[in-house]
């Protein structure tokens, strides 16, 4: 149980690292032959988990202070294979990528989650069958099966759940003996789509595709090549870092890139909507309170950022609405149900439709909330009760160590008790 007392934020602080690059960057790095070095890296669970993948498929891993080595292994060779079954913890993003990775070797893989990730779809990864591997799933979910190689060639996939399988045929197809095509029908989180093809273009791998990512052509045959590369801050966790100085004070965060192809950077035009005080400069974002109104927001490529902009909207004067709540059904929870659930309980009343979450403002008052052991709840409702009416305690705050181990101690460092 944690307590969240109601106080003023002021102060500076780092981002977190990046899990989204930081877990493309490990993949890359095993594919690559020689050593990879990861600068600024993140050590959340599932950046933990795509480590023990990559020692798992024959990589050898070093964590030291401020970086990670990777020694690659640039084609499977089935001596450096540790294990045939790959632990993907509550990563979905693990899952869906390692699983066309693993692919390419022809050992057979039996991929595995835990907790939320067991009850996450898997059905998209059986279309590998179709480019040479043998792939099944356990009725649509885990655990997964493969065993390969994956030899390119044509594929239709359906982007409306996720990108991230996406990204693991965009890293796996360059490795394949022939060229691969991947059309692609109501692909949702293309910025993230994008991320992966500049991290690849950085390790030496070419992708073509159209302007609207429907289309994907790989040259079969390619190289990674080892590089040293630097994990930019995190702009999803960050995000509750800003909406904390737009509710309760003032926080200056360093270390997030503005031209970053990260989705949640958008964050910045919900605060801009609310009325908070926003100051961007090359190195580093603040965000201060000021009189906050009612605001839309389209999430459908940023669905993370709903938690954060929630507990934004708890605290602006009007009706808030957040549009494209349809992909929160299967996160770490429910996740549009349990911000309606949490919130309620804080005295914020919020109504859920088919296409979007309406949010009353009001002051939110002290309660004992249920993180349901998904991350980015408990830091919305520790954000959201930064100007509460008495004390807010939160259940299983751990789980906060998915992505943003230390974001407690972080909050807690901006906090001064009124």
């Amino acid at each position: 149980m944690k307590l969240i007392h109601p106080s003023n934020v002021n102060g500076t602080l780092i981002a977190p690292s990046s899990k989204s690059v930081m877990i493309r960057a490990v993949a890359s790095s095993v594919l690559a032959n020689g050593v990879s070095h990861l600068a600024n890296p993140s050590f959340c669970s599932d950046s933990l988990a795509a480590l023990g993948i990559a020692r798992t498929l024959g990589a050898k891993v070093q964590a030291g202070e401020g970086v990670v080595s990777i020694r690659g292994i640039e084609g499977f060779r089935e001596d450096r294979i540790t294990d045939g079954v790959i632990h993907c913890g509550e990563s979905a993003l693990c899952m869906r990528m390692f699983a066309p990775i693993a692919g390419l070797s022809r050992y057979r893989f039996f991929i595995e989650g835990s907790g939320s990730l067991c009850s996450r779809p898997m059905k998209m990864l059986e279309t590998i069958s179709n480019m040479g591997a043998r792939c099944t799933t356990t009725g649509g979910y885990p655990p997964v099966i493969i065993r390969g190689p994956i030899r390119g060639g044509t594929v239709c996939i359906d982007g409306s759940e996720s990108s991230q399988f996406l990204t693991g045929l965009l890293m796996a197809a360059p490795l394949c003996k022939n060229d691969s095509r991947i059309d692609v029908t109501d692909l949702k989180s293309k910025p993230y789509v994008l991320m992966t093809i500049d991290l690849l273009k950085r390790f030496g791998i070419a992708v073509d595709h159209d302007k609207d990512l429907t289309s994907f052509s790989i040259k079969g045959n390619q190289h990674y090549k080892a590089q040293g590369f630097a994990i930019e801050g995190d702009w999803s966790g960050a995000a509750f870092l800003l909406v904390a100085g737009a509710v309760a004070g003032s926080v200056r965060v360093e270390g997030l890139q503005t031209d970053s192809f990260q989705a949640d950077k958008v964050i910045l035009d919900g605060l801009t909507r609310a009325g908070a005080s926003v100051e961007i400069k090359d190195k580093h974002i603040v965000v201060k309170r000021s009189e906050l109104n009612a605001f839309e927001f389209d999430a459908e490529d940023c669905p993370d950022l709903v938690p954060p902009l929630a507990a934004l909207a708890a605290h602006c004067t009007g009706k808030s609405v957040i549009y494209g709540i349809e992909r929160l059904k299967h996160k770490e929870s429910d996740r549009a149900l349990t911000i309606a659930s949490e919130f309620s309980k804080l005295g914020v009343r919020v109504e859920l439709l088919p296409d979007r979450m309406e949010i009353y403002g009001a002051r939110p008052a002290g309660a004992c909330v249920d993180s349901h052991n998904d991350h980015r709840i408990a830091m919305a409702c520790a954000v959201a009760a930064l100007n509460c009416h008495g004390e807010v305690a939160i259940d299983n705050p751990a789980c906060v160590f998915k992505s943003y181990p230390s974001f407690f101690e972080d909050l807690e460092v901006l906090s001064k008790v009124t």
